[in-house]
């Protein structure tokens, strides 16, 4: 059983995308959850910060993590080191008196202490609220939290309202890019998912009806990517690929204010969905509405819904599908 540190507020979304690299993911407490295994997978996640082998759990206390701690079988050798975490803030517990409590404990087991190279880490996760719940385990899995250094800002091109890298990547995963999978957006604009996509090892295949963002992404994709990527100049509602082409679709269909008649928008998103199903048995739709219903006149069944506030005036709406 391992214990997962999620990432952001919005605990069902960083779950549901844990599920992508995780098995049987569970609620345990704000901003924790448990799966019975985990893939490699699970460093390529960008709302879970860390998985940990779970040692074991109880109330959100300095002494039930010293008897968690010592009534579990310690089988591993070599140096450890103790980081207790509140999470969110959540339960006021000292986190400095956990961590000598913890150390005091290992030394007494006969294991050295060392805070800079430890070779295992003890991680003590309390978090509060009406599941409380303190949570040992040691680490095995972080993720890369590169994406403060992947801003759509630096990249060689950028157009305002582009999509946050941490977002693209949870999109991506969603979908189910990963190595060996091939990702299609549609409506690939910037570039920014198909980024996401192809830094899990996906090969990633972009069409936009302009030919400036086509441009702009090839060298976006080339500054990121270098290779296994292929952006072309084409229609979402008439895509050029064989049936079955690709293993998933994602895309963010445009915005209503962005669109000058809302009927054409509508539309659009409809004949992009029903390309999509000719190519793919999985698809993800971000708009700033639910597009579930075209996606069900198209032949789509819906899997899961989501809605995430960027602002005062705009929401996004995530839609997975499935053939």
């Amino acid at each position: 059983m391992y214990v997962l540190e999620l990432a952001g507020q919005d605990d069902e979304f960083a779950a549901y995308e844990a599920e992508h690299a995780a098995s049987d993911v569970s609620h345990l407490a704000p901003g924790l959850v448990t799966a019975r295994g985990i893939t490699d997978r699970v460093t390529d996640l960008a709302y879970t910060h860390r998985a940990s082998e779970l040692i074991g759990r109880g109330v959100p206390t300095v002494a039930d993590a010293v008897a968690i701690l010592s009534a579990a079988s310690l089988d591993r050798e070599g140096s450890v080191a103790v980081r207790a975490v509140d999470v969110r803030s959540t339960t006021g517990i000292d986190t400095q008196a956990v961590e000598r409590e913890l150390g005091d404990q290992l030394v007494d087991r006969g294991f050295e202490i060392d805070l800079e190279d430890p070779d295992h880490e003890l991680r003590a996760l309390f978090s509060g609220g009406e599941t409380g719940t303190c949570a040992l385990g040691w680490l095995v899995a972080e993720t890369d939290r590169g994406f403060g250094q992947r801003t759509p800002t630096d990249r060689p091109f950028f157009q305002p309202g582009s999509m946050e890298p941490m977002l693209a990547r949870a999109l991506a995963n969603i979908a189910g890019a990963r190595p060996g999978a091939t990702v299609l957006d549609p409506m690939c604009g910037t570039g920014g998912i198909l980024i996401e996509a192809g830094l899990t090892g996906a090969e990633v295949i972009g069409l936009d009806v302009q030919e400036k963002m086509v441009r702009g992404s090839r060298a976006n994709l080339d500054d990121a990517l270098g290779d296994g990527y292929d952006v072309i100049r084409g229609t979402a509602g008439e895509l050029p690929l064989a049936d079955e082409a690709v293993d998933t679709v994602v895309f963010d269909a445009p915005y209503g204010r962005q669109s000058k008649i809302e009927g054409e928008l509508g539309e659009l998103v409809y004949d992009a969905l029903c390309e999509a199903r000719r190519l793919a048995s999985r698809c993800v739709v971000v708009g700033d509405k639910p597009w579930a219903q075209p996606a069900h006149n198209a032949g789509w069944t819906t899997e899961a819904v989501f809605d995430r506030r960027v602002h005062r005036s705009l929401t996004r709406y995530i839609v997975v599908l499935r053939s």
